[in-house]
């Protein structure tokens, strides 16, 4: 038995972008670099437009059986885990946005953030039937993507 279904590393994975979106606009109000601002901009429409393309492949995935105690359990756990343990967590994110001053620190901070995701996205991907992992493979490629893009805009930068 698996402690995760491919539908539920979706859902984690959603609300990981919308928490990633929202640092992402913010770091577009702190910047003065116009390049920095850009990127930032484009990485929160991103992590937008992915989160509803996560939406389609939720619906799309077969469900493997998980016994639950109430209905929604192991969704409810996942956003908890989520809210509350890594990546864009709130009480991380304010304790690191106090370090966050420029356009390098917030790409450090973003750096950080990508990948985290993608440690995550590697270590749950073995939760999940094999049938399910190219939809954790889709998701540890976007976060890579993105990792690539801000290293790129860092060294840019120096």
């Amino acid at each position: 038995m698996y402690f995760f279904t491919a539908s539920e590393v979706v859902e984690f994975a959603e609300r990981i972008h919308e928490n990633g979106a929202n640092f992402y606009r913010y770091a577009v109000q702190l910047v003065h670099n116009e390049e920095a601002k850009e990127l930032f901009a484009e990485l929160a429409e991103e992590e937008l437009k992915y989160e509803k393309t996560l939406e389609k492949i939720f619906a799309g995935i077969e469900e493997s059986i998980l016994e639950e105690t109430y209905v929604g359990e192991h969704a409810q756990y996942i956003r908890n885990y989520i809210d509350n343990n890594i990546v864009f967590t709130q009480q991380v994110i304010n304790a690191d946005m106090a370090l966050v001053k420029d356009a390098c620190s917030a790409i450090d901070f973003a750096v950080r953030r990508e990948l985290n995701s993608i440690s995550f996205y590697e270590s749950i991907k073995y939760l999940v039937p094999e049938s399910q992992h190219e939809v954790i493979d889709h998701l540890i490629a976007e976060e890579k993507d993105h990792f690539v893009q801000l290293t790129n805009l860092k060294k840019s930068l120096r």
